[in-house]
């Protein structure tokens, strides 16, 4: 007697990623609407300056940013609570604490609005607190179209 026998199908071994697919799409969208909100740092009005930017040394050491708005408060990017103030008694003990575990570049965004003296006192603090580079971020003129969205006057130690 012969065998006869179910035909089985063979089995198939392709994975379907079309729904993969449309849920990276939707992350995609959902990150590109969500990412302009996620500004870093305080809103300060940047002066404007015909300064050149400067070259990128170390892609991965963040710079400290004090950040000086309006009001004079100061803030630093690289604190616990970074949209914060911090106050002036606080301010040196924090800069020290911060270089000396790194030697990162120092940089100053001061609002095109707040009074002049403030910027100079912030300036003190962190010479007082041993930074001896410090640059500071100004708006680039708009004639030269090459230039990223800011750039940064390097300024003699202080």
């Amino acid at each position: 007697m012969a065998y006869v026998g179910i035909k089985r199908r063979k089995r198939m071994s392709e994975i379907n990623v079309v729904p993969y697919i449309d849920v990276m799409l939707v992350l995609l969208v959902i990150f590109m609407v969500t990412a302009p909100l996620f500004h870093q740092g305080v809103e300060v009005e940047l002066p404007s300056a015909p300064a050149k930017p400067l070259e990128k040394t170390d892609e991965n050491q963040e710079p400290l940013i004090i950040s000086v708005d309006l009001r004079g408060q100061v803030f630093l990017n690289k604190s616990d609570t970074p949209d914060k103030p911090v106050a002036d008694a606080l301010f040196r003990n924090q800069i020290e604490e911060i270089l000396s575990k790194e030697t990162s570049p120092i940089y100053v965004r001061g609002d095109s609005g707040v009074d002049y003296g403030r910027v100079v006192t912030v300036m003190v603090m962190l010479q007082e607190a041993g930074a001896e580079n410090v640059g500071l971020i100004t708006d680039p003129t708009v004639s030269d179209s090459a230039t990223p969205d800011f750039a940064v006057e390097e300024l003699d130690p202080l």
